[in-house]
C-alpha cells in the first residue's frame, strides 16, 4: 500500500509490476488467453454484421440530404469505416506490452494503482458496458492505461485517438492493432462522418465487444489543468442507454497523476504560440533522449463506476426515443443535451477529486507567488503549512517516506527540486526560476519568452492542484468583494465568480450552492471563517490563509484585464482567432518588457479556451464588469 495522505476509502496504490516476466505470466493465464484467442477471431470491427451493413435507415436519410445516390453514400461510409477502424490482435498486444515494459521502467521510478479501483472494474465489465474516461495530459495517457489492463488480466480497450497518430509509419499501425480506431477531432457538419462514427461507437457499447476509453476533455490539456468537456462522444455512449439497447452504461472515471509530464517544455512553448510538431516516426525517434531523464512516479486512480442509468433516473424519459427507430440518428433535445453536459462534466471533477498532488505542486504556488525568488527556509515553511491546507480541503497528497522510510521535509522537497532542475534551481540558500538556455546574444522579446517559459512550466503544474483549492478560494474573494458580508450576498457574488470563471474551471452546471457550501466548510475546516447569524466573517488567526487563497485567482484576473484592454482598442472591432492570440501575446510581450506587467501573469490559455472565451456572453460581462468591478476591488 502506497503512502498517500488524504481520506483514502478507496484509495490504495499498490505498485505495477513492471517486469516483463511479470507480465508474460499473467499474458498467459487461462482466461486471458481464451478471451484474446476470441477476440483474435474478429480481426476487424466491421466484420459485426450489423454495423456492415451500415444501417439502411441512416444511411437513407444521409443520401437524402447529401442528395448522392444511397450506393455512393454507402461506398464512402466504408471507406471512412476503413480508415477508422481498429483491429485488435494478440501478437500486437504483446509486442505493444514488452516494449512499455522497457519505456516506463526507464521513464518512472514507479507506477502506482489502486488495486481495489481495478477489482471493481473487473466486476463492471462483466455486468454492464463499460466506458472507460481518463484525463489526458500527455501521450503516455492512453498507453499506460492499456498496459495497466493488461498486465492484470482485463479485456484491453478500445480507444479513440486522433487521425495524426494514425499517420506515423509503423506506430500507427501498431496502436491500431493494439485497439486504437482514429477519428477527425472536428467533424464539424460532415454528416456521414457523425453518423459512421456514432454508429461504430454505438455497435462496440452494444455489443460489449470491449471496454471503451475516450477522453472526455477532448485534447491534452496544455495547461495541466482540467478542460471544459466536449460532448460528441458522451452523447454516442449514451445513445445505446437512451435507446433501451444496453440495460445500463457504466462510466469509469480514471485519473492519472505526474511527478513530471515528458512534455513539459513542449506545451510551455505550444502556449507561447510555437507550432505543434507533428506526430510522426522520425519525430518519435528524435525524442528518445527523454528515456534519459528522471520523471519520478506516476499514480492512476480508477475511479467507482458511475451508473448512467442511476443518473437518468427522473432526469431523461426514456421513453420518447421509443417512437424512432433506433436505425436514425439521435435527435438531442434540449433536455438531453443538459443531461449530457452535466454527467461530462460530473465525470471531470471526479477525476479531479481522484488526482493525487506531489510536493512540487505545492512548492510552485509560492514560487509563482515570489518571481524573484524565495529563501529556501521560507519556501520550506509555506510547503509545509500549503500540506496542511490541502489535507483539510481533502486532497490526496503523495509525501514520499511520511508512513514506510521517514524522510525529512527539506529532504523531499529537496528531491522534487531536483527533479524539475529545468524549471527552478536553488543556489546560495534561495529558489528562483531557470532562464531556457539557447543561443546569444537574445533581443528583448526572446529574453521574455525565454524567462516565460519556465513560468509557464511552473504554473502548469500548479494548476494540478488547483481544483483542491478553487471553491475555498471563490469564497474567499467573494467575501472580499461583496456588497456585505451577509450570506445571500456573498453567495450572489460567489455565482457571479462562478460564471465568469466557467470556461477556466470546472463546475457541475446547477450545483452553485452545493459548491457554495464545500467552500465554506473548507474554510471553515482551516479555521478561516465563522457563520454566525446567516453572516460570514474571517477570523483574525486565519487571515494568512484568505490572502493565500485570493492570491490564486489573481493571474487569472489579470488575465482577463488584459484581454479586456486589448478587446477595447479600436482596431479590434472585427478580428479572426488566429490574429487576436497572436496579438495578444505581442501586447502582453510589450506590456512585460515596458515594466507594466508583473512577470508572474500568465496567459495560460489554450485555443479552445480562447474561442469559448470569445464565443460566450461572458466576453459582454466581462467588458462591464470585470473592467469596473474587478480592477477596482483588486487593487
Amino acid at each position: 500500500v502506497f503512502p498517500v495522505e488524504g481520506d483514502l476509502t478507496y484509495f490504495h496504490f499498490g505498485q505495477l509490476n513492471m517486469s516483463f516476466p511479470g507480465v508474460v505470466k499473467l499474458l498467459y493465464t487461462t482466461v486471458h488467453r481464451h478471451h484474446l484467442q476470441s477476440w483474435a477471431g474478429v480481426h476487424h470491427i466491421s466484420e459485426i454484421p450489423d454495423l456492415a451493413c451500415f444501417d439502411g435507415l441512416r444511411c437513407v436519410q444521409v443520401a437524402a440530404e447529401s442528395g448522392e445516390p444511397p450506393e455512393c453514400v454507402k461506398e464512402e461510409a466504408a471507406g471512412i469505416l476503413d480508415k477508422m477502424a481498429q483491429n485488435l490482435q494478440l501478437s500486437f498486444i504483446r509486442l505493444l506490452g514488452f516494449s512499455l515494459s522497457k519505456i516506463f521502467k526507464r521513464l518512472f521510478r514507479s507506477i502506482w494503482v489502486n488495486e481495489d479501483g481495478l477489482a471493481r472494474l473487473q466486476q463492471a465489465i462483466q455486468e454492464h458496458p463499460v466506458i472507460l474516461m481518463p484525463n489526458h495530459r500527455s501521450y503516455i495517457d492512453f498507453l499506460v492505461l492499456s498496459y495497466i489492463m493488461f498486465t492484470y488480466d482485463l479485456s484491453i480497450p478500445v480507444i479513440a485517438a486522433g487521425i495524426p497518430l494514425m499517420g506515423m509509419s509503423l506506430i500507427g499501425e501498431i496502436f491500431r492493432r493494439s485497439g486504437a480506431f482514429f477519428i477527425r477531432r472536428s467533424i464539424g457538419s460532415d454528416k456521414l462522418y457523425w453518423a459512421v462514427l456514432s454508429e461504430y461507437v454505438r455497435t462496440i457499447v452494444r455489443t460489449g465487444f470491449a471496454p471503451v476509453e475516450f477522453y472526455v476533455e477532448g485534447l491534452r490539456s496544455r495547461t495541466l489543468k482540467s478542460l471544459t468537456p466536449k460532448l460528441g462522444l458522451m452523447q454516442m455512449v449514451l445513445e445505446p442507454f437512451f435507446k433501451g439497447e444496453v440495460y445500463d452504461v457504466l462510466l469509469v472515471p480514471v485519473s492519472i497523476s505526474y511527478d513530471r509530464v515528458l512534455e513539459e517544455t513542449l506545451l510551455a512553448h505550444e502556449l507561447l504560440g510555437v507550432p505543434k510538431p507533428k506526430e510522426t516516426t522520425t519525430g518519435l525517434l528524435k525524442a528518445r533522449k527523454v528515456l534519459e531523464d528522471d520523471y519520478g512516479c506516476m499514480h492512476v486512480c480508477f475511479g467507482k463506476p458511475v451508473s448512467a442509468r442511476a443518473l437518468a433516473q427522473g432526469r431523461v424519459n426514456r421513453g420518447q426515443f421509443n417512437l424512432v427507430p433506433r436505425g436514425l440518428p439521435l435527435n438531442a433535445s434540449a433536455e438531453l443535451q443538459e443531461f449530457v453536459n452535466g454527467v461530462a462534466h460530473l465525470l471531470v471533477r471526479l477525476q479531479e477529486k481522484n488526482m493525487v498532488l506531489s510536493p512540487w505542486s505545492l512548492m510552485t504556488f509560492t514560487l509563482l507567488q515570489s518571481p524573484q525568488g524565495v529563501d529556501w527556509d521560507q519556501l520550506t515553511h509555506k510547503t509545509l503549512w500549503l500540506r496542511t491546507l490541502a489535507l483539510r480541503f481533502g486532497a490526496h497528497l503523495n509525501w514520499p517516506g511520511k508512513k514506510t522510510h521517514p524522510l525529512a521535509d527539506s529532504e523531499v522537497m529537496s528531491d522534487s527540486l531536483a527533479l524539475h532542475h529545468s524549471i527552478a534551481c536553488r543556489e546560495k540558500g534561495r529558489v528562483q526560476l531557470v532562464e531556457e538556455v539557447g543561443p546569444g546574444p537574445v533581443t528583448q522579446e526572446e529574453a521574455v519568452f525565454r524567462k516565460a517559459s519556465a513560468v509557464l512550466m511552473c504554473a502548469s503544474y500548479r494548476n494540478q492542484a488547483l481544483h483542491v483549492f478553487t471553491r475555498p478560494a471563490l469564497v474567499a474573494l467573494a467575501m472580499t468583494t461583496a456588497a456585505s458580508p451577509r450570506k445571500e450576498d456573498v453567495f450572489r457574488r460567489f455565482c457571479f465568480l462562478q460564471e465568469l470563471f466557467a470556461n477556466e474551471l470546472i463546475f457541475i452546471p446547477g450545483h452553485a450552492v452545493q459548491d457554495f457550501e464545500e467552500g465554506c466548510d473548507g474554510l471553515q475546516q482551516c479555521g478561516a471563517l465563522t457563520i454566525t447569524d446567516q453572516t460570514l466573517r474571517v477570523t483574525e488567526e486565519e487571515q494568512d490563509a484568505i490572502i493565500f487563497l485570493t492570491a490564486i485567482l489573481q493571474p487569472f484576473i489579470e488575465t482577463y484585464e488584459v484581454v479586456c484592454r486589448i478587446l477595447c482598442e479600436e482596431r479590434f472591432q472585427t478580428f479572426s482567432e488566429k490574429s487576436f492570440l497572436s496579438s495578444v501575446r505581442d501586447a502582453v510581450i510589450k506590456l512585460l518588457i515596458s515594466g507594466e506587467q508583473d512577470p508572474h501573469c500568465q496567459l495560460q490559455m489554450c485555443r479552445s479556451q480562447w474561442r469559448l472565451l470569445l464565443s460566450s456572453l461572458l466576453v459582454t460581462q466581462m467588458l462591464l464588469c470585470v473592467g469596473c468591478f474587478f480592477i477596482s476591488s483588486w487593487k
